[in-house]
């Protein structure tokens, strides 16, 4: 298989895993935002999983739905190839009527790097690709929108917007606040409340692709398929705009 086909394979993929979780949506409602949640999660996680299991049945799987035993194989750890997904990435937003700011996750980790990723968003209708990386459009000078969290944006976050002349916007899921950046309703996304190598894989390959900045908030490269798979923080953004970002994070950590 080639490269090519790895890049068509995680669009194929997360595309259909937001087809389903669409028609999970439409069969089970919303009366019960806890059991369409647990319905998505799962539903997503399987066909990802049967998927995978079927197609590259050599690759080894890091999934946010894994059980713990799973994602301790130490397998992973010297496989030269692991797919990195996040089945529902937004569950809450899933769970709400009329939210579109939800994602479905698929990475491919070879030997150090993301070489291959897709962003489903399926409420949205498209599906953002390595095979295909969208091109952003350029910064205008002025001032600029970062993307944060709708329930728990982090303080540091309002000061350093405060300190770079930018104006907050909340948004769902953190697969839908990096396709932001890609597309344009923002130029930034900075985060450092926790997150986990799935929250990030599949977007951040994507970003890369697309020649934007992607990187942990000190500025130091994000490293996937580690042992602990916690991945807190990061900036994602306009390339022509990460160097006052991570120059106003670096004087509110002083």
């Amino acid at each position: 298989m080639t490269i090519r086909d790895d890049h068509a394979l995680a669009a194929d993929l997360a595309t259909e895993a937001g087809e389903r979780l669409l028609r999970v949506r439409e069969r089970t409602g919303f009366d019960d935002p806890a059991a369409l949640r647990a319905e998505g999660d799962r539903a997503a996680h399987v066909l990802l999983m049967e998927s995978l299991s079927r197609l590259r049945p050599s690759d080894c799987v890091l999934s946010e739905e894994a059980t713990r035993e799973e994602r301790l194989d130490p397998r992973r750890l010297a496989a030269e190839r692991v797919w990195i997904v996040d089945p529902l990435d937004g569950t809450r937003e899933f769970s709400e009527p009329e939210r579109s700011d939800w994602a479905v996750h698929v990475a491919l980790w070879e030997r150090g790097k993301l070489t291959a990723g897709a962003v489903a968003l399926p409420a949205q209708g498209r599906t953002l690709t390595t095979a295909d990386p969208p091109k952003p459009p350029a910064h205008v000078k002025g001032r600029f929108r970062i993307a944060v969290s709708r329930t728990r944006p982090p303080e540091f976050v309002q000061k350093l917007a405060y300190l770079v002349g930018a104006d907050l916007v909340p948004i769902g899921s953190a697969g839908a606040k990096i396709s932001a950046v890609l597309t344009g309703e923002v130029e930034a996304y900075v985060h450092a409340g926790g997150q986990y190598e799935w929250d990030s894989a599949a977007p951040v390959a994507v970003a890369l692709a697309a020649g934007v900045h992607a990187s942990r908030i000190d500025g130091s490269e994000l490293i996937y398929n580690q042992a602990d798979p916690s991945l807190p923080d990061i900036l994602v953004s306009l390339p022509e705009l990460a160097a006052s970002l991570l120059a106003g994070i670096r004087d509110l950590h002083r």
